[in-house]
């Protein structure tokens, strides 16, 4: 019988940057309740167990263990950055990449190593990756507001964006080397190693908020929301304009979009 498996990560916390976040670690045990219900075996990283080191261990692990006919489910909530490009591979001169919990003193996980681990995947396995995060695609119309508001009280939480500029963690050097651009092409973390629902387009943030009093990433609670109205026979084209339908709002500006090939893309949902 084939397996289903999972990682999910969760990052609020972000030591030496002055850019903590609120709603990443909720995202990603609603995700691994998500999973389990659909009959996965997930492991969690959380905050400071999501260190540079620890994600590669973990993403390696997870990927290693999936044979032909499994699937392996990666989620990822965070910030998100990018990096000068250093082998000449990307157009724009820049390298996608998320943020571990150490990135101050360790670095990002570039789009070009998470392409490296999809890839030594089994042939024949899938790799599914959600990221609530900032990094690539296009922007489109807003959707009507259907979120539910912030919250009842009086003082509503500021809501953050999961970006976390070069400058905070990159050398002066380095920081030097990233050009000024209006619009980078789109170049997802990952690639088309692995099927990828992505929480915004690459001119556009992913929004770390609250809902009724409970911190969430914007992307996570509508796209779950979504999960549990599709069909058990849906498609992941499906799951991702249903969840179009909410994003993006006048209160959250991201558009999720998909990216893989059209086979991927024709998946059936978790399954």
């Amino acid at each position: 019988m084939a397996k289903k498996l999972a990682l999910c990560i969760g990052i609020n916390d972000y030591p030496g940057t002055g850019s903590d976040l609120s709603g990443c670690v909720n995202d990603a045990n609603d995700w691994t309740a998500a999973f389990k219900a659909r009959g996965f075996t997930v492991r969690t990283l959380l905050n400071n167990q999501a260190t540079l080191k620890a994600m590669r261990s973990a993403l390696a692990s997870v990927i290693g263990q999936a044979a032909a006919g499994d699937l392996v489910a990666v989620q990822y909530s965070g910030h998100g950055s990018y990096v000068p490009d250093d082998d000449g591979d990307e157009s724009d001169g820049t390298d996608e990449c998320l943020c571990p919990y150490d990135i101050d003193t360790n670095g990002p996980l570039i789009d070009d190593e998470l392409n490296e681990l999809f890839g030594a995947r089994a042939y024949n396995s899938r790799i599914v990756f959600f990221s609530d995060s900032c990094h690539s695609g296009t922007v489109a119309r807003f959707a009507p507001i259907t979120t539910p508001p912030t919250t009842k009280a009086k003082n509503a939480p500021v809501r953050k964006v999961k970006f976390l500029p070069p400058a905070t963690f990159l050398s002066a050097r380095e920081a030097g080397k990233l050009g000024v651009r209006s619009r980078r092409p789109a170049s997802p973390p990952g690639r088309h190693e692995a099927l990828l629902m992505s929480g915004c387009q690459d001119t556009e943030y992913s929004y770390d908020a609250w809902f009724e009093g409970r911190p969430n990433g914007a992307f996570t609670f509508v796209a779950l929301r979504a999960l549990k109205k599709i069909s058990g026979s849906a498609k992941y084209t499906a799951w991702h304009k249903a969840i179009r339908k909410a994003l993006p709002s006048q209160q959250y500006p991201q558009a999720p979009n998909l990216y893989g090939t059209k086979t991927m893309k024709g998946w059936k949902v978790l399954a």
